[in-house]
């Protein structure tokens, strides 16, 4: 059903006819979102209602038709010739309504009413990204017998698979749910696994349920061995086949433990990945399977173990192709960032869909309640709902983990933390606040203090603008080269901390997140490590790649940053191989052995071919000697940074300057009365998403260990003129 569609931007009355939409819209073909260009721009985009229409027809008499959609965001009003069939409130999930009633005379106009507006009933309403609105996914026709398989339940396939393991055999508990007629000719359910393993039993109350046996069971074992059965359960009436559907399904045990992370089948293994969004440049939402294919090819050729599918569900596809390839996944729905007390029912719904409609998928272990949602506020309400949503994902589905991704902003002793079985934090020291390495420490003083409470990274890493490039890249300017160095310090205080049960990059990709202006880009954010559009992999995409990925390779980094001012330059280069050679102008000028990351040093005269090799392994760039860099590939608020290293900026003895502590100069009066004035330029610099943070006690320790200096490196857009006049007023402030 991808063509024959009529879209128009605004919302038309229910009962207009096909015509009548037709005149007023455009034809477009599913998928489709109105929000690809703007939603991507940076500033406002459409949110509001849009009217899609086509016409439908019924297969034939005595059937039943209904309609599958994949995903409309946000909420959906379906019509059937003026007449409301149904209304779904959640853009990630699948629903499907019943048309046969109104398809008595054969045809009909099926119009959906989208609507991605603001409100406080629907998650989510405020979060760092997107949310494109129209029918971004596959919608499709289906026609059943009157008697079939339910078609009703939450979006759900109908048939349950759990698989429990004992050693080397398998218990499978299969059920289904039938939807039968007075008088109708359904007996019984045969369930079958991989076509060998069958059994046959009656209908009770509209349910089958059934166990099947298989010895020597075959495990799923993720990226080494992402074995897979096939459930199949046809309902019959005598020998007669009414109805069938099939579901694939894996079996495998696993746990979390404080102390060796991960484990797999009883074996330890570190969960190591990255994050997705959906979204792709000038697409927004409305995805290809080519889009699809291409996410999860970078996410192998990574070498990731995991995924986390963030923040919303995605596509039935997207969880098939995980389940084929062996990646671990955190699911997880879209409460987020600000807790929405009128959308409780909403946040059930979309957790009761997800679990329903994805629970036999062999690759996800886990269900996440919710992303950074104490942002305003973590009162009992909060922990109310969450105790609510905990016990209902473990209703739904007893056999994985809940988990969290909470706010490095969240106390570490907040009941919140141990609430769900698992927990991760999403920390960002290194790039919005504090060093990187206060990564370290903080993971550290958690496992000490907690040492029986298993933590995650959910979330960290740093925005990167390829057109910025740095001799001295630091905190804040967007560099690629900056974000590849601090990359280089996370892989590897990860490998040292195997405790930690699942990490996992911010970001795969940049992804559309329409309220963000920085970082020389508008409407994006560029933690990825991938372009928007997947076409260029970031330097800091090969530091994971030396870390986690099998496949012998070289990468020289710095190759966006041919031109270069210095007489001696640094080249880095990213392997997986234990000894690499360096080779300027076809003659050799160094050899270094040692593990992912490989330094060199290299006189530059003029033009030159700088080529990294180990065996046959080889990778070529080209550098040249300039008098001075293009003043393009430095960001415009670095210039802040440039003049801070340069300018003789006073700093009395006995007075305070921008080069002390926030700490120090708080204990005086005369200098927290100043210095309040910058932290709050400070902290609206991120826009909607950093507004109405509070900063717990062991947040404020490490922020009060910046010096004035580097908070305002870090925020940007603050003028030299304005920079001098706040250290003038605190050279007059004594210590």
């Amino acid at each position: 059903m991808h063509e024959g569609w009529a879209y128009s931007p605004v919302e038309l009355p229910a009962g207009s006819s096909w015509d009548e939409i037709a005149a007023a819209g455009e034809q477009v073909v599913l998928p489709h979102t109105w929000n690809a260009i703007d939603g991507q721009a940076g500033g406002e985009y459409r949110r509001g209602r849009s009217t899609y229409a086509r016409v439908i027809e019924a297969d034939e008499s005595d059937v039943e038709t209904w309609v599958e959609f994949a995903g409309v965001n946000s909420s959906a009003e379906v019509y059937l010739d003026g007449r409301l069939l149904t209304t779904h409130d959640g853009g990630y999930s699948t629903f499907r309504v019943n048309l046969t009633d109104g398809l008595a005379d054969g045809s009909g106009t099926l119009v959906v009413i989208v609507d991605n507006a603001k409100n406080e009933r629907v998650y989510p309403q405020q979060a760092d990204f997107t949310f494109y609105g129209g029918i971004y996914r596959e919608v499709r026709q289906i026609t059943v017998g009157r008697e079939h398989f339910d078609l009703a339940d939450n979006g759900g396939p109908g048939l349950i698979v759990i698989a429990h393991l004992d050693s080397d055999r398998a218990e499978v508990a299969l059920s289904a749910a039938v939807v039968t007629t007075s008088g109708g000719s359904a007996t019984g359910v045969r369930f079958a696994i991989d076509g060998e393993a069958t059994v046959t039993v009656p209908l009770v109350g509209g349910e089958a349920n059934a166990t099947l046996s298989i010895e020597l069971v075959h495990r799923w074992h993720g990226l080494r061995d992402p074995h897979l059965y096939t459930a199949r359960a046809e309902l019959l009436a005598g020998d007669a086949v009414l109805d069938e559907v099939e579901l694939r399904f894996g079996c495998r045990e696993f746990e979390v433990d404080p102390h060796r992370g991960f484990l797999l089948n009883g074996e330890e293994y570190p969960l190591r990945g990255v994050s997705r969004h959906q979204d792709f440049e000038g697409v927004g939402n409305a995805i290809t399977e080519e889009i699809k294919q291409q996410d999860l090819a970078l996410i192998r050729e990574l070498g990731a173990t995991t995924v986390r599918l963030a923040h919303y569900q995605h596509d039935q596809r997207f969880y098939d192709l995980c389940d084929e390839a062996g990646l671990v996944v955190w699911a997880e729905i879209p409460q987020i960032t600000v807790f929405l007390p009128g959308a409780t029912d909403n946040a059930r719904d979309q957790l009761t869909e997800l679990i329903v409609q994805n629970r036999h998928h062999a690759s996800i272990i886990s269900w996440g309640l919710s992303n950074e949602i104490t942002l305003a506020g973590s009162g009992e309400d909060v922990l109310a709902a969450h105790r609510e949503l905990n016990d209902l994902a473990h209703e739904l589905d007893p056999t994985r983990l809940t988990a969290m991704a909470n706010l490095f902003l969240l106390e570490t002793d907040h009941p919140l933390v141990g609430l769900p079985d698992v927990m991760s934090y999403n920390l960002y020291f290194g790039w919005y606040v504090g060093d990187v390495a206060d990564n370290d420490t903080w993971l550290d003083d958690f496992h000490a203090t907690y040492p029986e409470i298993a933590i995650g990274l959910a979330e960290y890493g740093a925005d990167a603008n390829t057109q910025f490039q740095s001799a001295a890249p630091e905190k804040g300017d967007y560099t690629e080269g900056y974000q590849a160095s601090y990359h280089e310090h996370m892989v590897g205080m990860i490998e040292a901390r195997p405790w930690l049960w699942a990490t996992h990059v911010w970001n795969l990709a940049d992804f559309g997140s329409a309220g963000r202006d920085e970082g020389g880009v508008a409407g994006r954010n560029q933690k990825g490590l991938v372009s928007f559009d997947r076409s260029l992999k970031k330097d800091a995409f090969y530091v994971y790649k030396a870390a986690w990925s099998s496949e012998p390779f070289v990468h020289v980094a710095g190759r966006r940053r041919a031109d270069r001012a210095e007489d001696v330059t640094e080249v880095i280069v990213y392997s997986n191989q234990e000894r690499v050679v360096l080779s300027v102008d076809g003659v050799e000028v160094g050899a270094v052995e040692g593990r992912r990351t490989f330094r060199f040093r290299v006189t530059l005269t003029g033009e030159h071919e700088i080529t990294a090799s180990s065996g046959d392994l080889a990778d070529t760039i080209v550098l040249r000697r300039v008098d001075e860099v293009p003043a393009a590939s430095v960001m415009p608020t670095t210039s802040i940074a440039n003049w801070f290293d340069e300018a003789e900026l006073p700093s009395p003895i006995g007075y305070f300057s921008v080069r002390d502590s926030l700490g120090d100069i708080k204990q005086s009066e005369d200098g927290a009365r100043v210095i309040s004035k910058v932290l709050e330029a400070v902290s609206t610099s991120r826009g909607e998403v950093g507004q109405g943070v509070e900063i717990p006690p062991a947040m404020q320790a490490i922020v009060d260990r910046m010096s004035v200096e580097k908070l305002i490196k870090q925020a940007g857009g603050v003028s030299i003129e304005h920079v001098a006049a706040l250290n003038a007023q605190l050279n007059l402030i004594a210590k």
